[in-house]
């Protein structure tokens, strides 16, 4: 039982210190360890534990982590809300100039004022420059 303990305290330190590096290496170690804790709990020997250790290391590090961390690199160049709308396409639904007018982006009607206080006319397709409180800012030319 000594070295089943001895796994399952090697796979909790390092997954406690993958908090610190967050390179998902020291994670899918210490997930191997508890692994090869597991193994040795059901009574594996030391040299059984070993192999399962390695076989679920170069496992999770080879397959797992590189999924991993394309996922979560996907994530950070993703952009909703408010925060997708500059440099959509807008359509002028109310006559649009350098204080008010109306445009539709997507499915919804945004007050809008053009960026050089050029006058829109309505059916023009526009370009959001950005998001100004609750008025888009657009400019003539999508």
């Amino acid at each position: 039982m000594l070295p089943a303990i001895i796994w399952l305290v090697l796979g909790v330190v390092m997954v406690v210190a993958e908090v610190v590096s967050g390179d998902f290496v020291l994670v899918m170690l210490g997930v191997a360890a508890l692994g090869a804790a597991g193994a040795s709990a059901l009574g594996a020997d030391l040299v059984i534990a070993t192999v399962v250790f390695a076989v679920a290391s170069l496992g999770l590090v080879l397959g797992v982590r590189p999924a991993l961390k394309r996922r979560l690199e996907l994530g950070t160049g993703h952009r909703s809300g408010i925060d997708a709308l500059p440099g959509s396409t807008a359509v002028v639904v109310s006559r649009v100039d350098g204080r008010d007018g109306r445009v539709r982006i997507g499915g919804d009607i945004w007050s809008a004022r053009s960026i050089d206080h050029e006058v829109i006319e309505v059916g023009v397709e526009v370009t959001v420059v950005e998001i100004s409180g609750a008025t888009a800012v657009v400019m003539s030319g999508a």
